[in-house]
């Protein structure tokens, strides 16, 4: 990636309770990514994340701080992330974690597939070998069967249905942000993969690596699997009743 294209570039990173890493973590993508800018959209976390990203914005003018009033879930985050950087002009936009499970080095090769054309670059963990590092072999299980389960259901062609480090390009998030979603937590990942998908936006696989955070707690628990398990069903549902 050039550093022509950062202008155009948005990488959106949902946050809630990330004060030990939210500094490096941005401190990492200026460093790799001068251009480019940055949104972080913040539940009014207790521990004061916003307020590490406000005194950030001292040093770094392209990184911008969406202070949300409570928390209302992953997929709603990342719906008003969708929603600024359309109404900021942003042709691409790159969604990631705030904890290091994401590799920043990764955000060039999704960039890359999206300028090459690709409306939406899935960063997948399961393409070409597993590239995981430090999970348990039970959140692996859940993890990876997920997505097979999520592709028996639905048929979509892609090994990682349920990553959140994607690439997506305006056109896609202009789509996104005129439906309504059904997910709010994790399975959001699989419903707008599978939205998308249903209506003939091309997707494209890049491998990413995976790594278990090590600062800060996981917001997995069992509320977000039931959601994925019942959700994926009734996308099935809606798009056999061309409802979708």
């Amino acid at each position: 990636m050039s550093d022509a294209d950062g202008p155009s570039t948005l990488i959106i990173i949902p946050t809630y309770n990330e004060r030990e890493n939210i500094s490096r973590m941005i401190q990492t993508i200026f460093n790799l990514y001068p251009t480019i800018s940055l949104l972080i959209v913040d539940d009014n976390s207790p521990d004061h994340t916003a307020h590490l990203a406000q005194e950030a914005q001292a040093q770094y003018p392209q990184l911008y701080l969406l202070s949300r009033a409570k928390k209302e879930g992953l997929g709603s985050a990342y719906l008003a992330g969708f929603a600024w950087a359309l109404q900021h002009n942003f042709t691409y936009v790159v969604t990631m974690d705030a904890d290091f499970s994401h590799n920043p080095t990764d955000v060039a090769a999704l960039l890359n597939v999206l300028q090459r054309g690709a409306e939406v670059a899935v960063g997948s963990r399961y393409i070409n070998g597993i590239r995981v590092i430090n999970w348990p072999f039970k959140r692996l299980l859940l993890s990876y069967g997920g997505s097979i389960y999520t592709r028996f259901i639905t048929g979509m062609p892609i090994l990682d249905t349920n990553g959140g480090m994607n690439g997506y390009h305006r056109q896609a998030l202009e789509y996104l942000t005129h439906t309504p979603l059904q997910a709010h937590g994790y399975a959001f990942q699989i419903e707008v993969k599978y939205r998308l998908w249903s209506k003939g936006f091309k997707l494209q696989e890049v491998p990413i690596t995976f790594t278990e955070r090590r600062q800060g707690t996981s917001k997995m628990n069992g509320h977000i699997v039931k959601e994925a398990l019942l959700t994926i069903p009734y996308l099935r549902w809606l798009k056999l009743c061309h409802r979708l």
